[in-house]
């Protein structure tokens, strides 16, 4: 005995996809493994899309993207900050000790 396809069981319209989810996440990416410097572009794209998906009131697929390329981008701007501040410490501790005056 076979039932009939009565069709999907969710009610209301179906997921959208966010046409820069899958950038923001590139980016994230990008910004861990190549070029530290998109992890801020990552970071305030990821919480402009998501103010965007939250406001809609609508289900989107691929804000599991957004959120982790979203993470990606503050990890990446976290340790990129750690090393400019080390790189200016070594600097500055060379500058005190007279290194960099060629003694």
């Amino acid at each position: 005995m076979s039932y009939p396809n009565y069709g999907p069981s969710y009610y209301g319209p179906p997921p959208q996809t966010h046409p820069q989810g899958t950038t923001i996440l590139v980016l994230g990416i990008l910004s861990l493994v190549v070029c530290t410097i998109l992890g801020p572009f990552a970071w305030s794209m990821g919480n402009k899309v998501l103010r965007e998906i939250d406001g809609s009131g609508y289900y989107f697929e691929n804000r599991g993207m957004v959120q982790a390329g979203r993470i990606c981008g503050i990890v990446s701007s976290i340790l990129m900050m750690v090393t400019l501040g080390f790189v200016v410490l070594m600097f500055g501790l060379m500058a005190i000790t007279g290194s960099l005056s060629g003694q």
